[in-house]
């Protein structure tokens, strides 16, 4: 392999980007380069998403056919002008290094480094024990259909929408949905993870044959669960555009609009939604996840 390298100047950084040529997708020959390429260009839209939030990158030094391991802790080798912001876990007698990411060129430097996946904390620095965003993470497991997800996610846009809550459908990249709900200042991730419960509950009550109540990990067959413990201190979820390692060609963790979801069944599907389309939605319609970049909602009166 001829390994290419090249030094890019990226805002006021110069970042060096190797193996260019790596295949990363065997299957459609997706390259290294191409994955740099494209965090290059989305990095104007990703970017305003990870403001002050740490991140985990799911890294894939040797393509989606190689083994991968999650990065949440900034390596020591990451150069200077890289922000952390020092974390102390419960597992860990010492403070951690988290990386946040808030320059094209930090978010290219770990792509160099393998990592196609970038998944982002529901809350900020300073103050990491209060989100400003509450998850609805829909899972199918392995037995629930698109289509059924996609009916559950209807199902709980009315629900927000009967309580007077805005929140915002993005793919996951894989076969789910997230819906994110932007938050004012002041939640505790307990009261989030609880009120998100409830209305998951509410809703698998209301909707048996289509949504599964949240119990632990288990999925009730043919039915779509709401997981609410991603609103958890230190647990993280993909990023609005970012890359994900589908095995067969990458994905894209893309916004859509209810719209979208309410129209078009069928014709809008996960692993239809490639890097170079959501580039085009992206020229064409902007970009659908803005309004979620306003934390000015509030959720006191459903709480009961």
């Amino acid at each position: 392999m001829n390994a290419s390298a090249e030094t890019w100047h990226v805002g006021n950084q110069m970042v060096q980007v190797t193996h260019l040529e790596k295949v990363y997708w065997p299957q459609t020959v997706f390259t290294k380069g191409e994955v740099l390429e494209y965090y290059r260009q989305i990095a104007p839209v990703l970017l305003p998403y990870l403001k002050d939030r740490p991140v985990t990158l799911r890294m894939y030094p040797q393509g989606v056919e190689g083994t991968s391991y999650y990065l949440r802790d900034c390596p020591v080798d990451a150069p200077e002008w890289l922000r952390r912001v020092a974390y102390q876990p419960k597992t860990v007698n010492h403070p951690v290094p988290l990386p946040l990411i808030d320059t094209a060129a930090g978010l290219l430097w770990f792509a160099n480094q393998g990592a196609i996946e970038v998944h982002l904390w529901s809350s900020r620095t300073p103050d990491l024990t209060q989100p400003d965003l509450a998850i609805f993470d829909l899972d199918a497991g392995s037995t629930a259909s698109f289509e059924l997800m996609r009916e559950a996610a209807l199902r709980l846009h009315d629900a927000l929408e009967q309580a007077g809550v805005r929140g915002y459908p993005k793919t996951s990249g894989g076969g789910g949905l997230h819906i994110f709900v932007p938050l004012a200042p002041g939640y505790t991730f307990e009261r989030v993870r609880g009120w998100v419960k409830a209305m998951g509950n509410e809703l698998a009550s209301k909707y048996p044959d289509l949504i599964a109540p949240a119990r632990g990990a288990t999925h009730l067959e043919g039915c779509v669960k709401v997981d609410y413990a991603q609103n958890s201190l230190g647990r993280n979820t993909a990023t609005p555009y970012t890359l994900r390692a589908h095995p067969d060609h990458p994905t894209v963790s893309t916004p859509l609009t209810w719209e979208e979801l309410e129209l078009d069944a069928g014709t809008i599907t996960p692993a239809s939604l490639s890097p170079q389309i959501v580039l085009e939605r992206i020229s064409r319609m902007g970009d659908l996840f803005a309004p979620v970049l306003q934390a000015d909602q509030r959720i006191d009166e459903l709480f009961g």
